[in-house]
Formats: structure tokens, sequence, C-alpha cells
């Protein structure tokens, strides 16, 4: 969809996934005209968390598909494991997520202003984006935000199901989408019995006392407390 003349067009910023154990994070930024943030919401759009019972990821798909079909602008980046290690083992989380965001604006067609997700996360990207504004809670601000969150939410979904299908066969399914709960810590503590190690798609960044008693020192993060700037 094209920008018309005289139409406000915000964008929304936010992410899924920071803080899983296991598997990517997903940044998006979308961007939505008054119109289409008014005809989203009237149509049930909402914040990715907000989508409950057994038909959630059905429900967040169809809103994606709605979202696509009158975005004036959808971008999403995809945040490895080894780069959020290598990032948190510096402190530098906040200003990977910030990075990543900046990439996706930089991007972006003409807009009035963004709302990002997150006010310590993303202020500081004012600096660069005079029209951002960042709030806790941003998807009830705008639309907009409400909108990235499902992008990047269904995004992660389908991430994730690869990581499931992965290891399905032999460990079974991995229930929870890789957050630190039963279902992942029973995954972890299989792989590490079977392999001496954690999986490739495990934040080793992350601690993992779960899985401490089968593998070296050496597997596991030095410690917590960073700040991460």
């Amino acid at each position: 969809m094209s920008i018309g003349r005289g139409t406000k067009t915000t964008l929304g910023v936010d992410e899924a996934g920071r803080g899983p154990a296991l598997g990517p994070m997903v940044l998006a930024v979308v961007g939505l005209d008054s119109a289409a943030a008014r005809a989203l919401t009237r149509l049930g759009l909402r914040d990715s968390k907000a989508f409950g019972g057994g038909r959630a990821r059905e429900d967040r798909l169809a809103c994606a598909d709605r979202i696509r079909a009158v975005a004036c602008y959808v971008a999403v980046s995809v945040v490895e494991v080894d780069t959020i290690d290598r990032r948190v083992a510096c402190g530098e989380l906040n200003a990977l997520e910030r990075e990543v965001a900046a990439a996706l604006l930089d991007g972006a067609p003409a807009h009035d202003r963004i709302v990002a997700d997150g006010h310590t996360l993303f202020h500081a990207l004012t600096a660069r984006f005079p029209r951002l504004v960042a709030h806790d809670r941003g998807e009830s601000v705008h639309a907009a935000v409400a909108a990235a969150s499902v992008i990047a939410k269904t995004r992660r979904d389908e991430l994730f199901a690869v990581i499931q299908g992965r290891y399905r066969s032999a460990f079974g399914a991995i229930h929870g989408g890789g957050y630190v709960n039963d279902g992942t810590r029973r995954f972890l503590r299989a792989y590490a019995e079977r392999h001496g190690a954690l999986p490739p798609e495990a934040r080793r960044s992350w601690p993992h006392p779960y899985v401490a008693d089968l593998l070296p020192t050496s597997a596991l993060p030095a410690g917590r407390g960073r700040t991460l700037t």
C-alpha cells in the first residue's frame, strides 16, 4: 500500500523472543496509516501475548495476514543465538536490539512518527530518530506496535517450529516456545544426558542450572549481572 497525501502514518517497533533460553529473537517494524490502524483494531488486533486459548497460534497467523494486507511497511529481522550470546557476553543485549531496530527503521518509507515498545530499551534511539517515542506497553499507544508484536511473534513461531521438528523424533515435543519452563528444561536435560552438551539452538549466555551436573564448567555461562546497555 502506498502512502497517500495527508495520510498519517505510524511505524511500530516490537520484538519477540528476547527472554527464551532456546531459539532466536525476532524484531519487527510495521507501518500503518490511520485507516489501516482503525480497521485492524476493529478486527481484533492486539498485542501478541494477548492471544490466548487453544487457537492462539492460528488467530495470530490470521491477524498477521490481515496486517500484511493493509500495512504500508513490514520489515523483520531474525537475531540468531550466536549473535545474542556474543553481545550478552559484552553486556550489550539492549544495544543489539537498538541496532537491529535502527536498521529496520532506516529502510522505512516516509512516516509521521515511530512508537517503540519499551522506554528503557528504545528511548536512546530518539537521538537518531527524532519522531520516535518509546513507551512501556507501546501497543496501548498505537496499533502499529501491536501489529509489530504479532508479526515478530508469528515469525518466531515459524522458526521455533523448525527447531521442534528437528528434535521431535528423538526427544518428543518441546513445549513452551523455548522459554525456561518444564518443557524446555526437560528437553535440554535430555539432550545434555545424550550428548554431553547443549544443542546449538540453546543460548549459552543464559544460566542453565538444571543441566549443570551434566556439563563441564566451561560449557556454562560465567555469570549474570552484566549491565545490558
